[in-house]
């Protein structure tokens, strides 16, 4: 879990930055770029530690199912986002794709540890 703690301080803190930098001009859309990553990332790192711990040689198999959920999650995500609280583009779109990329090159780098470890 301390993986979960480390990949939310830092989305969390470099969007309380961000929010301070930018204020309105950023905000709310800042806060949901980063949210739907950061849900993401730490649910399926909670699943694959659990299965890991219980059968390891499942984690494959989950990490695949757990990427067409993701996939659709991102698709509603999105849309809700945008068209449902009518979101301004922009904002969203560069804090949801710079929070992916930062959060998931995160999650990699834990996972590598987690395999190489006993």
């Amino acid at each position: 879990m301390r993986e979960v703690a480390w990949m939310a301080g830092a989305a969390l803190g470099s969007w309380l930055a961000v929010g301070a930098v930018g204020d309105d001009r950023v905000n709310p859309e800042s806060f949901f770029g980063m949210a739907g990553p950061l849900v993401a990332v730490c649910g399926s790192w909670i699943a694959t530690e659990r299965i890991r711990r219980a059968a390891p040689e499942r984690v494959l198999d989950a990490m695949i199912r757990g990427f067409a959920v993701k996939f659709a999650f991102f698709g509603v995500y999105v849309a809700v986002m945008l068209l449902g609280l009518s979101l301004r583009p922009l904002p969203f779109v560069g804090a949801f794709v710079s929070y992916f990329i930062a959060l998931y090159a995160m999650q990699a780098l834990f996972m590598s540890r987690l395999t190489t470890t006993k």
